[in-house]
C-alpha cells in the first residue's frame, strides 16, 4: 500500500474534469460509487483504483 493518496482537487486535475464532477460521484451510493477512502472527515483517492473504475464503467457502457 505504497500508493499515494490524492485529494478531490488533485483527482479532478488528473482526470481533467470539474471538481464538481468528482464531488457528485463521491456523494453517490451503491456498488458503482467512485473508489475512495475516508480519512476521518476527509476523502482521499488512489488514482490507479479510480482509473480502473473508469475503465470498468466504460466497458459496461455506463456514463461514469
Amino acid at each position: 500500500m505504497n500508493e499515494k493518496l490524492i485529494t478531490s482537487a488533485e483527482l479532478a486535475e488528473e482526470l481533467k474534469v470539474p471538481l464538481s464532477w468528482v464531488y457528485s460521484r463521491t456523494r453517490q451510493r451503491g456498488p458503482d460509487v467512485i473508489p475512495m477512502i475516508r480519512v476521518g472527515r476527509y476523502i482521499r483517492y488512489r488514482l490507479p483504483e479510480v482509473l480502473d473504475w473508469l475503465v470498468r464503467k466504460d466497458k459496461e457502457g455506463s456514463n461514469a
